[in-house]
């Protein structure tokens, strides 16, 4: 079919229509000094968003991912430190998120370089050669994928490991660990297409990677082997506890968590129907380590699990689309408090579903629900912890609305016993999805 070309007449009516319409040369008037999001503020809806909960979970003050993309680490990380709090007694306490960012790049370098061997018959122009090419190694992350870094690495104290420039402002880092990564896959992928055997090139992938940890000591310094656990709690005692590993403290303090939590999605796309099992090809940190996988359960049983593990004192790690209706300063994620369809004139409705599979929406920032207000059983809004620092919102801590919810909250972790009949469905062979797909976005 040929494409059609505006013509004269249709400008002209277009024209026409704009200088007939009160409202939109009301928005011209709106929009010639104002942000969009600003303009189409609703006051009203706002009001609804009070800081009071019928649950809620006390926790420790926000941590603060700096100019990086850890929120995954962060959240993760705030999940078990909440748990180490309450056995200790602390009322400031965080775990390493730099020990657990080092080893993932670590890792992910690996892994993206056997991923490039996997597809080193494929042209470079191949959908999936190019997607690996472009997505490179980041700072994001999957539940699953900080499960493998800590089942290999363990974890430790921010005391023991803290941050440095590098950790704290990412980007630079990235782009010059991208651009060796690309280096080294022009070199291993011209070793497959001359017939070097395989010990030949897994002993230059070995100098790539050794070359790599050097780089990345020298960005964060090498992580422990080896530790002592200071700490004062909330009475002043002082307390030391010698000879830790980062796997025994690990052991000590994350118990089975990992093991006994699984991931759940909310994906109502055609493709993924509820109570099956999936997986993203090719989204991994750890060769050999576990899969990513995710339970894909329809929103009212999503927030039900949400729910039980909170009533239990549980917080919950989440993924969703922070990019959509939010005002940072305030702390809300709200989409009735704006009117966007009034002010712009535009037909902007779209379905969970569809955003999904046009591009809309999708993962791009990992939290901790903390808290949730019920009516009649029903939940309206919820409290969340952030990891952007305690200048925004109150001291850090978010709220959204269950409308918000619903649109764009894709992913939680769950404890198995929360899911209860469900959790059986996570040991499904998992369907695989394209490397592209919207649910492995909070990765990249």
């Amino acid at each position: 079919m040929p494409k059609s070309a505006l013509t004269d007449r249709q400008i002209n009516a277009f024209s026409r229509h704009y200088n007939e319409s009160a409202e939109r040369r009301l928005a011209t008037l709106a929009l010639a000094k104002t942000d969009v999001n600003d303009a189409c503020f609703a006051a009203g809806p706002r009001f609804a968003m009070q800081r009071k909960f019928s649950l809620e979970i006390k926790t420790l003050p926000v941590a603060n991912q700096e100019h990086s993309g850890r929120c995954w680490l962060f959240a993760a990380l705030n999940v078990i430190r909440e748990r180490i709090a309450g056995r200790l007694n602390l009322d400031r306490f965080e775990l390493s998120q730099s020990y657990l960012a080092f080893w993932d790049k670590f890792e992910r370098a690996n892994y993206f370089l056997e991923n490039i061997l996997e597809t080193a018959a494929l042209p470079t122009n191949d959908r999936t050669v190019a997607f690996l090419l472009a997505t490179g190694v980041h700072d994001g992350g999957q539940w699953d994928m900080f499960a493998n870094i800590v089942r290999k690495y363990g974890i430790v104290p921010k005391d023991v490991f803290g941050e440095t420039y590098q950790s704290a402002n990412t980007r630079n880092m990235n782009h010059i660990l991208n651009r060796s990564l690309k280096a080294c896959a022009v070199k291993l992928r011209a070793m497959v297409k001359d017939g070097k055997t395989d010990q030949e090139i897994q002993a230059e992938k070995e100098g790539m990677l050794d070359k790599i940890y050097g780089f990345l000591c020298a960005c964060y310094t090498e992580p422990p082997k080896a530790f002592d656990f200071e700490y004062v709690d909330r009475d002043g005692a002082y307390h030391l506890e010698k000879g830790y590993t980062p796997l025994s403290f690990c052991e000590k303090y994350a118990g089975n968590l990992l093991d006994e939590t699984v991931s759940v999605i909310n994906a109502p796309t055609g493709d993924k129907p509820y109570h099956r099992t999936f997986t993203v090809k090719m989204l991994g940190n750890v060769a050999g380590g576990g899969l990513v996988r995710h339970l894909n359960l329809p929103m009212d049983e999503f927030k039900q699990a949400v729910i039980r593990q909170l009533q239990d004192g549980k917080v919950v790690w989440f993924g969703s689309d922070v990019g959509k209706f939010g005002d940072r300063e305030a702390g809300v994620w709200d989409d009735q408090s704006y009117d966007m369809e009034l002010l712009t004139g535009l037909d902007l409705n779209i379905s969970k579903a569809d955003s999904l599979d046009y591009g809309f929406a999708a993962m791009n920032h990992a939290m901790v629900i903390t808290g949730v207000n019920l009516e009649d059983g029903k939940p309206n809004r919820w409290k969340i912890e952030n990891s952007w620092g305690d200048a925004h919102g109150e001291k850090g801590y978010y709220i959204c609305s269950d409308s918000w919810f619903d649109q764009y909250v894709f992913q939680a972790a769950i404890e198995k016993a929360y899911l209860g009949d469900l959790a059986a469905l996570a040991d499904q062979q998992p369907i695989p999805l394209e490397p592209w797909d919207p649910m492995g976005t909070l990765a990249k």
